[in-house]
């Protein structure tokens, strides 16, 4: 079998022949409380994925027992074919950038990231080399001499990434590295990391529960939610292509209703007077001719009508959200059903009647069975 893993960096495409990192069905429970459920995931050299879900879902977990923090109750980790499974976190050669920096304030900054070094024996000028390279990796270059106090959370955050990458280590771990930055310097932030891991090209596993962050710095994104991996893939693949219903609702915006499924690519849809219209739909999971499903359209699936529309379902905008070259509507109907409709800036006021249908060049819906009993 074929076994090759491709993702993209800086808009090429990259492919190796074998997984660098690879888990293998990890299990991890607290009592009788399962957080890691038989989850596998091949991640490829210098390839930057990102584990993404709510809180609870077990991404920190995962990113424990991959460090070897967290022993597991089933499963292996490999590192080059290596079984790292049951070494202690020092003998893995990881790097970790926690969510709270832990630099020493007595410390300037060279100091900080020669810590570690100094630690493996390293000293004179292998050292100096060292850590000079490794803050000009993270575009800090001439601020080794200053006090930790005397730069911001973002050049703080970078000390540290500097000095998990000072020992050169074969795999990258970063737990919510941006959580404690305010959104502005949070963005300048990732963007700064983003360049530095892909200068280095370091194989790299970074946990986060905001969307656009994952989308920003995953070569591809891991969805976990209670302890099941839900799906691996490119972030576009995620959007568009979702394969169960918890990440059609997670990732992104959702206007989930209930319909029958038509096949062929459709879903009929109930009006609120008695008539339905056949919107266009994809399955996500396998589905049966007539089968009651619930399908979720995005944004951008959906247009702004007249209310005469026959082929429109009509309602009263509620809400208008202006977001500069487009601006979101919730239409609601009389039902009480709500659509979020993207249109632009001036297409409706609060208050007005609406037609909303399928837009022609949007994506299509997603439709997931309603069965009882099928899983997330």
């Amino acid at each position: 079998m074929d076994d090759r893993r491709r993702f993209r960096r800086s808009g090429i495409e990259h492919q190796v022949t074998k997984a660098y990192l690879h888990l293998d069905r990890l299990v991890k429970r607290f009592g009788e409380l399962t957080v890691l459920d038989q989850v596998s995931l091949d991640i490829a050299e210098g390839e930057t994925l990102v584990l993404l879900g709510p809180s609870g879902s077990g991404k920190t977990t995962l990113l424990r027992a991959i460090a070897g923090f967290e022993p597991l109750d089933g499963g292996s980790i490999r590192v080059e074919g290596e079984d790292v499974t049951e070494l202690p976190p020092a003998q893995r050669e990881f790097g970790m950038v926690f969510q709270h920096y832990a630099l020493f304030p007595h410390m300037s900054v060279a100091e900080n990231v020669a810590f570690g070094l100094e630690s493996r024996g390293i000293a004179g000028e292998d050292l100096d080399h060292r850590v000079d390279r490794s803050l000009e990796l993270v575009e800090l270059e001439g601020f080794g001499r200053r006090r930790i106090d005397q730069i911001s959370g973002g050049q703080q955050q970078r000390v540290a990434l500097a000095r998990a990458l000072a020992p050169e280590p074969r795999v990258l771990l970063l737990d919510e590295p941006l959580s404690n930055l305010d959104p502005a310097l949070r963005e300048r932030t990732r963007r700064q990391i983003r360049a530095a891991l892909r200068r280095v090209g370091i194989t790299a596993v970074w946990v986060t529960h905001e969307q656009e962050e994952a989308f920003d710095v995953g070569d591809r994104v891991a969805v976990l939610h209670r302890g099941v991996l839900q799906q691996v893939g490119a972030p576009e693949d995620l959007y568009l292509s979702p394969r169960t219903r918890f990440v059609a609702r997670f990732v992104g915006r959702a206007t989930s209703l209930e319909a029958g499924w038509r096949g062929r690519g459709g879903v009929l849809i109930d009006r609120g007077d008695g008539s339905e219209v056949d919107w266009r739909a994809e399955a996500g999971e396998a589905l049966d001719e007539g089968e009651p499903v619930t399908v979720y359209f995005r944004p951008e699936s959906l247009e702004l009508r007249s209310p005469s529309d026959e082929s429109a379902i009509t309602g009263e905008v509620r809400e208008r959200r202006y977001g500069g070259a487009t601006t979101l509507y919730e239409v609601v109907d009389a039902g009480g059903r709500a659509f979020e409709v993207e249109g632009e800036v001036r297409s409706a006021a609060e208050g007005d009647r609406v037609g909303v249908g399928p837009r022609a060049a949007g994506p299509p819906g997603i439709a997931f069975s309603r069965a009882e009993g099928r899983e997330e």
